[in-house]
């Protein structure tokens, strides 16, 4: 198992970037991830998570390792948050270091949610309404292997939870409000405001 992880992720490092990331409907996607215990060498995992970082400028703010179909419980963000002042406010949404999450897990903290449109790389041309944590505790660990833990609020809750809804087998869909699902061509020309609430209205689902 643990040489057939080495070169599955040796062949995905030598494949062309950016990469084509995995698409829903692939089992990789609906499965637990692995807890990564040391499968791969520190020098490849290395590699493995800044290749992964270099893919997002441009492309998402959070990568997980069964993305790229690779079963591991690994993960990276980060958001830059370049947006126009007002959405940045109503989505409370200030940039995000890269930082990487191997093994993450998230609490809750407080009952609180909030209900924002969320897209997904393994989601092409799709997007939906989906309500989550407002503030959550997030703990995992660095490349080396040390613990580390943070709290989140807002928009960084959001991805955190996003990306390691990812390595149990969950996708936003699942907790998504269907009937605000759009085309991202339909959210850009109707849905596009700051908050969902004109889609709410016009779509008929509650907020």
């Amino acid at each position: 198992m643990v040489a057939e992880l080495v070169e599955r992720v040796r062949a995905v490092l030598s494949a062309s970037r950016p990469w084509a990331v995995t698409q829903v409907g692939d089992p990789v996607l609906r499965q637990a991830a692995a807890p990564y215990d040391g499968q791969l060498p520190d020098d490849l995992l290395h590699e493995l998570l800044d290749a992964m970082r270099a893919h997002l400028p441009g492309v998402g703010v959070g990568l997980a390792a069964p993305q790229i179909g690779i079963p591991l419980a690994l993960a990276v963000i980060e958001d830059p948050a370049d947006i126009a002042p007002e959405v940045a406010i109503a989505r409370q949404r200030p940039p995000q270091p890269l930082i990487d999450l191997i093994n993450p897990a998230i609490t809750p903290l407080g009952a609180e949610r909030r209900v924002f449109y969320e897209g997904c790389l393994s989601v092409a041309g799709l997007t939906a309404v989906v309500s989550r944590h407002h503030q959550v505790r997030l703990a995992a660990q660095d490349r080396h292997g040390a613990a580390y833990s943070l709290e989140l609020s807002g928009w960084p809750a959001r991805i955190v939870q996003h990306e390691t809804d990812h390595l149990n087998g969950v996708l936003y869909l699942d907790r998504a409000e269907l009937r605000s699902l759009s085309t991202t061509a339909a959210y850009e020309q109707r849905w596009a405001q700051p908050t969902p609430t004109l889609a709410a209205a016009a779509l008929g689902f509650s907020l």
